[in-house]
Protein backbone atom coordinates (compact mmCIF):
# COMPACT_ATOMS: atom_id res chain seq x y z
CA UNK A 1 0.00 0.00 0.00
CA UNK A 2 1.27 3.38 -1.09
CA UNK A 3 2.06 6.31 1.07
CA UNK A 4 0.53 9.18 0.18
CA UNK A 5 2.63 12.43 1.41
CA UNK A 6 0.71 15.23 -0.59
CA UNK A 7 0.04 18.68 0.74
CA UNK A 8 2.91 17.73 3.31
CA UNK A 9 6.52 19.62 3.82
CA UNK A 10 9.39 17.80 4.60
CA UNK A 11 12.75 18.86 5.59
CA UNK A 12 15.64 16.22 5.19
CA UNK A 13 19.22 17.11 6.31
CA UNK A 14 22.02 15.75 4.53
CA UNK A 15 20.43 15.54 1.08
CA UNK A 16 23.24 16.11 -1.22
CA UNK A 17 24.37 12.49 -1.17
CA UNK A 18 23.48 9.01 0.03
CA UNK A 19 20.77 8.32 2.64
CA UNK A 20 19.85 11.55 2.76
CA UNK A 21 19.82 12.16 -0.97
CA UNK A 22 17.27 9.08 -1.51
CA UNK A 23 15.39 10.39 1.51
CA UNK A 24 14.57 13.43 -0.02
CA UNK A 25 13.75 11.24 -3.93
CA UNK A 26 11.65 8.61 -1.54
CA UNK A 27 9.45 11.59 -0.12
CA UNK A 28 9.01 13.94 -3.00
CA UNK A 29 7.58 10.53 -4.66
CA UNK A 30 5.40 10.23 -2.27
CA UNK A 31 4.20 13.67 -2.90
CA UNK A 32 6.38 15.91 -0.15
CA UNK A 33 7.40 18.83 -1.12
CA UNK A 34 10.98 18.58 0.21
CA UNK A 35 12.74 21.09 1.98
CA UNK A 36 16.32 19.77 0.88
CA UNK A 37 19.53 21.29 3.53
CA UNK A 38 23.26 20.83 2.41
CA UNK A 39 26.82 22.40 2.21
CA UNK A 40 27.12 21.13 -1.47
CA UNK A 41 25.10 23.13 -3.92
CA UNK A 42 25.91 20.90 -6.76
CA UNK A 43 24.73 18.13 -5.12
CA UNK A 44 21.20 19.99 -3.82
CA UNK A 45 21.04 21.39 -7.41
CA UNK A 46 21.24 17.67 -9.08
CA UNK A 47 18.97 16.42 -6.53
CA UNK A 48 15.98 19.11 -7.61
CA UNK A 49 16.88 17.73 -11.13
CA UNK A 50 16.02 14.54 -9.75
CA UNK A 51 12.74 15.49 -8.21
CA UNK A 52 11.84 17.21 -11.06
CA UNK A 53 11.96 14.32 -13.24
CA UNK A 54 9.93 12.80 -10.94
CA UNK A 55 7.19 15.37 -11.41
CA UNK A 56 8.12 16.37 -7.73
CA UNK A 57 8.74 20.03 -5.85
CA UNK A 58 11.77 21.13 -3.79
CA UNK A 59 13.30 24.25 -1.65
CA UNK A 60 17.46 24.15 -1.91
CA UNK A 61 18.54 25.05 1.35
CA UNK A 62 22.55 25.36 1.27
CA UNK A 63 23.97 25.70 4.42
CA UNK A 64 26.01 24.59 7.36
CA UNK A 65 25.33 22.57 10.13
CA UNK A 66 27.54 24.10 12.19
CA UNK A 67 25.73 27.90 11.58
CA UNK A 68 23.79 27.60 14.40
CA UNK A 69 22.06 31.65 13.67
CA UNK A 70 21.20 29.76 10.32
CA UNK A 71 19.45 27.03 11.60
CA UNK A 72 17.78 29.20 14.09
CA UNK A 73 16.56 31.56 10.85
CA UNK A 74 15.91 28.79 9.28
CA UNK A 75 12.64 27.75 11.36
CA UNK A 76 11.33 31.14 11.37
CA UNK A 77 11.28 31.13 7.32
CA UNK A 78 9.52 28.12 7.08
CA UNK A 79 6.66 29.59 9.61
CA UNK A 80 6.57 32.71 7.48
CA UNK A 81 5.96 30.87 4.38
CA UNK A 82 4.19 27.51 5.20
CA UNK A 83 3.30 28.02 8.66
CA UNK A 84 4.20 24.63 9.73
CA UNK A 85 5.81 21.85 8.79
CA UNK A 86 4.96 17.65 8.91
CA UNK A 87 8.26 15.91 8.48
CA UNK A 88 11.21 16.22 9.69
CA UNK A 89 14.91 14.03 9.01
CA UNK A 90 17.63 14.43 10.70
CA UNK A 91 20.48 12.52 8.68
CA UNK A 92 23.56 14.28 8.08
CA UNK A 93 26.36 14.11 9.94
CA UNK A 94 30.21 13.20 10.25
CA UNK A 95 32.40 10.46 11.16
CA UNK A 96 35.32 12.26 12.67
CA UNK A 97 38.56 9.67 12.83
CA UNK A 98 39.04 6.21 13.64
CA UNK A 99 41.37 6.97 16.60
CA UNK A 100 42.87 6.10 20.47
CA UNK A 101 40.54 8.53 22.18
CA UNK A 102 43.79 10.18 23.71
CA UNK A 103 44.95 10.65 20.25
CA UNK A 104 42.10 12.54 18.69
CA UNK A 105 42.50 16.21 18.28
CA UNK A 106 40.43 18.74 20.09
CA UNK A 107 39.20 20.31 16.67
CA UNK A 108 38.01 17.01 15.54
CA UNK A 109 36.13 16.38 18.76
CA UNK A 110 34.24 19.45 18.99
CA UNK A 111 33.52 18.87 15.31
CA UNK A 112 31.58 16.04 15.66
CA UNK A 113 29.72 17.38 18.54
CA UNK A 114 29.12 20.23 16.74
CA UNK A 115 27.58 18.54 13.95
CA UNK A 116 26.20 15.57 15.06
CA UNK A 117 24.51 16.60 18.42
CA UNK A 118 24.47 20.02 19.02
CA UNK A 119 23.22 20.94 16.22
CA UNK A 120 20.70 18.13 16.09
CA UNK A 121 19.36 19.92 18.97
CA UNK A 122 19.22 23.29 17.65
CA UNK A 123 17.22 21.94 15.08
CA UNK A 124 14.90 20.26 17.13
CA UNK A 125 14.68 23.61 19.13
CA UNK A 126 13.68 25.93 15.58
CA UNK A 127 11.71 22.80 14.29
CA UNK A 128 9.55 21.59 16.98
CA UNK A 129 7.06 25.05 17.27
CA UNK A 130 6.24 24.10 13.51
CA UNK A 131 6.17 20.48 14.08
CA UNK A 132 3.42 20.83 16.24
CA UNK A 133 1.19 22.70 14.10
CA UNK A 134 1.18 19.87 11.82
CA UNK A 135 -1.80 17.48 12.42
CA UNK A 136 0.82 14.15 12.15
CA UNK A 137 4.00 15.71 12.96
CA UNK A 138 6.68 13.32 12.00
CA UNK A 139 10.78 13.02 13.24
CA UNK A 140 13.52 10.49 12.30
CA UNK A 141 16.68 11.11 13.60
CA UNK A 142 19.81 8.97 11.94
CA UNK A 143 21.27 6.95 15.07
CA UNK A 144 23.95 3.86 14.88
CA UNK A 145 25.20 1.04 15.91
CA UNK A 146 27.83 2.83 17.05
CA UNK A 147 25.63 4.48 20.04
CA UNK A 148 25.42 0.91 21.78
CA UNK A 149 28.41 -0.97 20.58
CA UNK A 150 31.54 1.46 21.73
CA UNK A 151 33.87 -0.18 19.91
CA UNK A 152 37.73 0.89 20.48
CA UNK A 153 38.43 4.06 18.67
CA UNK A 154 35.60 4.75 17.91
CA UNK A 155 34.64 7.18 20.70
CA UNK A 156 33.50 10.28 19.25
CA UNK A 157 31.02 9.48 16.62
CA UNK A 158 29.69 6.71 19.43
CA UNK A 159 29.73 9.24 21.82
CA UNK A 160 27.41 11.55 19.58
CA UNK A 161 24.99 8.65 18.30
CA UNK A 162 24.78 7.89 22.02
CA UNK A 163 23.76 11.62 22.92
CA UNK A 164 21.63 11.97 19.52
CA UNK A 165 19.47 8.55 20.44
CA UNK A 166 19.43 10.60 24.32
CA UNK A 167 17.70 13.64 22.53
CA UNK A 168 15.40 11.97 20.43
CA UNK A 169 13.72 9.56 23.45
CA UNK A 170 13.37 12.45 25.61
CA UNK A 171 11.87 14.74 22.89
CA UNK A 172 9.86 11.92 22.26
CA UNK A 173 8.96 11.95 26.11
CA UNK A 174 7.71 15.40 26.01
CA UNK A 175 5.87 15.14 23.51
CA UNK A 176 4.30 11.94 23.76
CA UNK A 177 0.76 13.67 24.01
CA UNK A 178 0.63 15.39 21.00
CA UNK A 179 0.36 14.45 17.72
CA UNK A 180 4.29 14.57 17.22
CA UNK A 181 5.97 11.08 16.42
CA UNK A 182 10.04 10.67 17.01
CA UNK A 183 11.36 7.65 16.02
CA UNK A 184 15.69 7.15 15.79
CA UNK A 185 17.04 4.82 13.52
CA UNK A 186 19.88 2.80 12.86
CA UNK A 187 20.51 2.14 9.11
CA UNK A 188 22.98 -0.73 9.66
CA UNK A 189 25.95 -1.33 6.99
CA UNK A 190 25.35 1.19 3.64
CA UNK A 191 27.12 1.71 0.93
CA UNK A 192 27.58 6.02 1.74
CA UNK A 193 30.63 8.35 1.55
CA UNK A 194 31.27 7.98 5.30
CA UNK A 195 31.17 4.02 5.69
CA UNK A 196 33.61 3.83 2.71
CA UNK A 197 36.01 6.88 4.83
CA UNK A 198 34.93 4.09 8.35
CA UNK A 199 36.14 1.07 6.51
CA UNK A 200 37.98 2.26 3.11
CA UNK A 201 38.61 -1.87 1.75
CA UNK A 202 35.56 -2.97 2.19
CA UNK A 203 33.28 -4.09 -1.28
CA UNK A 204 30.19 -1.41 -1.70
CA UNK A 205 28.38 -3.72 -3.82
CA UNK A 206 27.93 -5.85 -0.45
CA UNK A 207 26.40 -3.39 1.24
CA UNK A 208 22.30 -2.11 1.44
CA UNK A 209 22.13 0.92 -1.46
CA UNK A 210 21.06 4.34 0.80
CA UNK A 211 17.62 3.90 -1.29
CA UNK A 212 16.41 0.59 0.92
CA UNK A 213 17.04 2.96 3.98
CA UNK A 214 14.55 5.63 2.21
CA UNK A 215 12.02 3.51 1.98
CA UNK A 216 12.35 2.67 5.74
CA UNK A 217 11.51 6.64 6.58
CA UNK A 218 9.10 6.73 5.06
CA UNK A 219 7.36 4.51 6.31
CA UNK A 220 8.34 6.13 9.67
CA UNK A 221 6.84 9.14 8.34
CA UNK A 222 3.37 8.44 7.50
CA UNK A 223 0.65 9.90 8.82
CA UNK A 224 -1.02 6.96 10.06
CA UNK A 225 2.45 5.86 11.88
CA UNK A 226 1.47 5.82 15.38
CA UNK A 227 4.93 4.57 17.52
CA UNK A 228 6.98 7.33 19.32
CA UNK A 229 10.49 7.08 21.47
CA UNK A 230 11.66 3.60 19.70
CA UNK A 231 14.83 2.52 17.90
CA UNK A 232 13.98 1.14 14.20
CA UNK A 233 16.96 -1.12 13.51
CA UNK A 234 17.48 -2.12 9.48
CA UNK A 235 19.57 -5.05 10.41
CA UNK A 236 16.06 -6.54 12.09
CA UNK A 237 13.56 -5.09 10.42
CA UNK A 238 12.11 -4.14 13.45
CA UNK A 239 10.90 -1.13 16.29
CA UNK A 240 13.27 -1.70 19.30
CA UNK A 241 12.06 -0.67 22.77
CA UNK A 242 14.48 1.13 24.76
CA UNK A 243 15.52 -0.70 28.14
CA UNK A 244 17.83 -0.29 31.29
CA UNK A 245 21.09 -1.32 31.73
CA UNK A 246 21.29 -5.00 32.79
Amino acid sequence: MSIDLKGRLALVTGASRGIGYFTALELAKAGAHVIACARTVGGLEELDDAIKALGGSATLVPFDLADMAAIDKLGGSIFERWGKLDIFVANAGVLGTISPIGHIEAKVFDKVMTINVTATWRLIRSLEPLLLKSDAGRAVILSSSAAHKCKPFWGPYSASKAAVEALARTWAGETQRTALRITSLDPGATRTAMRAQAIPGEDPSTLQHPSEVAKVVLSLVAPDYAETGKLFDMRQGRLLDYRLPE
